[in-house]
């Protein structure tokens, strides 16, 4: 089992298998139909990609870390449906085209690989989002492949492939990579130039100039009361909308310094999926900001596939953080009276 030291392995590992699925999720894109897309019993779309890049990253971890589970949002139930038997021809032959994946994987083992993905929390874990923004991908906008390690309660290594994500006067084609190894920092890399630098939250004082990141999904959050706090703050500009972990990537590389999912009026009892915030949080949390529910609670990842012990999520730079805090708090007390 893993002991304690520096998951220099792991990270190489890891990120091999993230930028394999990066490349072969962003040609299934390129791609993608209607006819491509699966609705699940919870109503949420998962997509031909979703399948395809669980079952590469977990067959690359599961070679070379047999003995650390991985807990994944997918299962293979919906392909082994006769009703989906296009889809399953259509993975396949994603596979088949990819001369790196089809090495790996074929047909027979399909199934395997991507069920790699149903095992359970333990001491030590990955967990893994394998499109993370779906409704985004859909959309051809941003999309995150999410990876992260746990280890004895504790998010010790992080990796998120952004394949669509771009700066400003940025030409790179194929996106970036953002990867953190607890204690040890972070860093974006490029995945076209194969160049990469440190990342650091942002460092304006001046909260007139800082930006709030929110989903495109109005149910991912209580918008109202988000919109409330940016006024107290004094905060001018409009947020920007993105879908998935990118948000955190943008904020360990200083583009936005506010990331916030309050509970929606409607579902307040919503729990978060640990595979759609374990990455991100380091990632925030080694470019020297700080991540925590909306009660400033330490997010903990020991309680099986959701953040049962927490409500909600703030990702924020420290020059603010206990401030939306304390906000935060007031406005539920006086709408709890």
């Amino acid at each position: 089992m893993i002991n304690k030291r520096v998951y220099k392995q792991e990270l190489e590992i890891g990120k091999k298998a993230v930028i394999t699925a990066m490349r072969i999720t962003n040609s299934i894109q390129k791609e993608l139909y209607v006819r491509d897309i699966i609705t699940k019993t919870d109503k949420s779309p998962v997509t031909i990609a979703d399948f395809t890049s669980q079952a590469i990253v977990c067959k690359i971890l599961n070679d070379n870390f047999p003995e650390i589970p991985i807990v994944a949002e997918e299962n293979s139930n919906a392909l082994k449906n006769p009703e989906h038997k296009e889809t399953l021809k259509k993975i396949i032959h994603f596979i088949e085209r990819e001369p790196q994946v089809r090495e790996m994987i074929n047909k027979d083992i399909l199934f395997e690989t991507i069920d790699f993905g149903c095992q359970s929390t333990g001491k030590a874990f990955w967990t893994l989002d394998p499109i993370d923004g779906t409704k985004g991908f859909i959309r051809g906008e941003q999309y995150a492949v999410a990876l992260a390690l746990v280890v004895e309660e504790e998010v010790k290594l992080g990796i998120l492939g952004c394949p669509n994500l771009k700066f400003k006067n940025d030409r790179s084609k194929s996106g970036y990579l953002f990867s953190a190894i607890r204690n040890e920092g972070a860093e974006i890399f490029n995945v076209e130039k194969k160049t990469s630098k440190r990342t650091n939250i942002s460092n304006i004082s001046d909260t007139k100039k800082m930006k709030f990141i929110e989903s495109y999904e109005s149910s991912h959050s209580n918008l109202e009361l988000q919109n409330k706090i940016a006024k107290i703050l004094n905060i001018k500009n409009p947020p920007v909308q993105m879908d998935s972990q990118v948000k955190y990537g943008m904020i360990s590389n200083g583009d936005a310094e506010i990331y916030l999912r309050i509970p929606h009026p409607k579902t307040p009892d919503y729990k978060e999926k640990i595979w759609d915030h374990a990455a991100g949080s380091i990632i925030v949390e080694e470019s020297e900001g700080i991540v925590s529910d909306i009660f400033g609670k330490k997010l903990d990842f020991n309680t099986g596939k959701t953040l049962k012990n927490n409500t909600g999520i703030l990702a924020s730079t420290p020059l603010v953080h206990n401030d939306v805090l304390e906000i935060i708090k007031k406005n539920l007390i006086q709408h709890n009276k």
